[in-house]
């Protein structure tokens, strides 16, 4: 599904990232862990387009996308949902789904009205404006804007970050419910062990803008793994 080789980024003169190379297979769900300043949002970034890559190749299912403007990649079949959600604040939350059924052309409204069965909490949600939603339903607003028009590649950035347990729990069996049913691939960056383990089948480590270590999840609930890479301490 997606082959990264000797990846490069950089803002301005500094760099960032550092000859990443990964593969992910189709249908996989794969997490990354690492300290604030890694390079993890960078590599989201530039395996979108957002971020030009200065050296290396990005293949999504053996396409060379390297040069590819982000709207390219989505048509492709790429979706992402950044850090912060970027949710359309002065639109309903029909509208913003809506947004997310562009790329395909659709003018039906059945890709909504379906993926909406997975989204429950959003149904009574579609006539208020994006803005006045909370933060743990922004996050599933934004989420849903992504899927619906169901991309094979996700990439999550922070999607647990400033949501309550509750709703983090909602995205978590969503995400492993979908990623099953629509044979949806995933790269989650997030920084709770919790969910990332929920989640991902596997997890890699990024430090100083390279691919280190890789973590099999059963050791995601080790305490000595929060302290070597997310700086929590027992």
């Amino acid at each position: 599904m997606l082959k990264v080789s000797g990846l490069h980024a950089s803002y301005g003169l500094i760099p960032v990232l550092h000859d990443i190379s990964l593969t992910i297979a189709s249908g996989e769900s794969v997490g990354i862990l690492g300290h604030n300043g890694m390079g993890k949002t960078t590599l989201l970034r530039t395996l979108i387009g957002a971020l030009r890559a200065h050296a290396g190749t990005v293949h999504l299912n053996e396409v060379d996308i390297t040069r590819y403007a982000p709207h390219v990649r989505a048509k492709l079949g790429m979706a992402y949902v950044p850090q912060g959600r970027e949710i359309f604040p002065t639109l309903t939350a029909m509208d913003n789904l809506r947004m997310g059924l562009v790329k395909t052309g659709a003018t039906s409204l059945q890709p909504i009205e379906a993926l909406l069965e997975d989204f429950p909490r959003l149904k009574p949600l579609l006539g208020r404006l994006g803005g006045s939603l909370s933060g743990g339903e922004q996050q599933l607003l934004a989420l849903a804007r992504a899927l619906v028009g169901r991309p094979t590649l996700l990439l999550l950035d922070e999607p647990t970050e400033g949501i309550q347990p509750s709703i983090i729990e909602e995205i978590a069996d969503t995400l492993a419910s979908l990623r099953e049913r629509m044979q949806l691939t995933i790269v989650l960056v997030e920084q709770n062990l919790e969910f990332i383990a929920a989640v991902s089948q596997r997890v890699l480590v990024i430090k100083r803008g390279q691919v280190g270590d890789e973590i099999p999840r059963k050791h995601l609930s080790d305490l000595s793994v929060m302290s070597q890479y997310t700086g929590v301490h027992s």
